[in-house]
């Protein structure tokens, strides 16, 4: 936010509180004063608490109290004086200038912007004006990453996330909710997946290391105007929730990457139904022990090769061939076919979809 809007009030407010106003910054340097002669004065040793606080503080002679937006202090207001007047007078303060601000960040704020993009808070056909308006290059390739926290985020996890991007003029990073932390990055336009998801996961690597949280990642797909930045987060929505029904045990899901579950996620609950019904003529998905699920798995993972399989289950090549034909049996399936195979594979990957009741976006 602009330092001269904050000098214009704060002379104003001079006139009305009659007693020195100022604002300091997150280092504690005061950056708008009604005397202007303090502009540059640092307390150092107040902003640490002044900043963990909600309320006002009294420091040095001086009320403080912080504020800002989107549940980030970016600012803090002090009027020199310890007074109960002065504590009313620093309320009062303190609600104009969450006011003006927010009206700056709406009007004015690169951030509040892209945030109103992707979470569909901008009609399609100002999202041009208005990028005009803040001089916003709609035509650069970006893509949106999105960052989960198992539980409530708080501002730390966030300000860890941004001093991971500080080029503010290219790299957006937003709180959408509580646990939703969402980073719009420019990235070269024919930039792989795997570097993306290697990007994902130095922020990771950093957020376990600092904080000791199990984040999770959703990386949408490169778009080139400004107005897809929506689509890219709802994509990484996607991967998010597809990613916790089949593959519950990657940090790190791309929407590129998602392959066939994509298809089964978009499906309507009834139709998957009506597909295991009829695959499974012959008996329930359930009535397969565990042993035998677990065959299929290692069985798939070893590309239908039975000896290779075998081997890694620790059983003889024929006791491998009995099961399967125990599975021919019960399904009318014979995985060693890749016709069947394919069939098998997507049954159970429906009966997953269909057993995590996922959320769709």
């Amino acid at each position: 936010m602009s330092n001269r809007l904050f000098q214009s009030i704060i002379h104003q407010m001079r006139d009305a509180v009659d007693s020195t106003v100022g604002i300091i910054d997150e280092t504690g340097t005061i950056i708008s004063c009604s005397d202007l002669g303090r502009i540059g004065e640092v307390f150092s040793s107040a902003a640490a608490l002044v900043f963990s606080e909600r309320e006002a503080v009294v420091y040095g002679g001086h009320v403080f109290r912080a504020f800002g937006s989107q549940g980030h202090m970016d600012y803090a207001v002090f009027i020199e004086g310890t007074g109960d007047a002065v504590k009313k007078h620093i309320d009062i303060c303190c609600v104009a200038l969450i006011n003006i601000k927010q009206f700056y960040d709406e009007k004015y704020d690169r951030g509040n912007f892209v945030k109103n993009i992707i979470i569909d808070n901008i009609l399609p056909g100002d999202i041009y004006l208005k990028a005009r308006e803040l001089r916003f290059d709609g035509e650069i390739s970006r893509v949106v990453i999105l960052i989960r926290i198992a539980e409530n985020s708080d501002i730390s996890v966030f300000d860890i996330v941004q001093n991971l991007f500080p080029d503010k003029t290219k790299d957006f990073v937003i709180n959408v909710n509580e646990t939703d932390i969402v980073i719009v990055k420019e990235v070269h336009p024919n930039i792989e997946t795997s570097d993306l998801e290697k990007l994902a996961r130095s922020v990771c690597e950093t957020l376990n290391a600092d904080e000791m949280y199990e984040p999770v990642v959703g990386i949408g797909t490169t778009v080139t105007d400004i107005k897809d930045l929506a689509r890219s987060f709802k994509e990484a929505q996607v991967a998010l929730e597809v990613g916790k029904v089949f593959d519950t045990e990657k940090a790190i899901v791309s929407y590129n990457n998602l392959g066939i579950a994509r298809l089964i996620y978009q499906l309507p609950t009834t139709l998957c139904e009506m597909f295991l019904r009829e695959i499974f003529k012959r008996d329930s998905i359930e009535s397969l022990d565990t042993e035998t699920l677990f065959t299929i798995q290692k069985f798939f993972e070893n590309n239908l090769n039975v000896s290779e399989t075998s081997r890694k289950l620790f059983v003889h090549r024929n006791t491998l061939v009995y099961r399967l034909e125990k599975i021919k049996r019960l399904t009318g399936l014979d995985l060693r076919e890749f016709d069947d195979a394919i069939v098998f594979k997507v049954a159970l990957m429906v009966k997953k979809y269909l057993d995590a009741k996922p959320v769709k976006y």
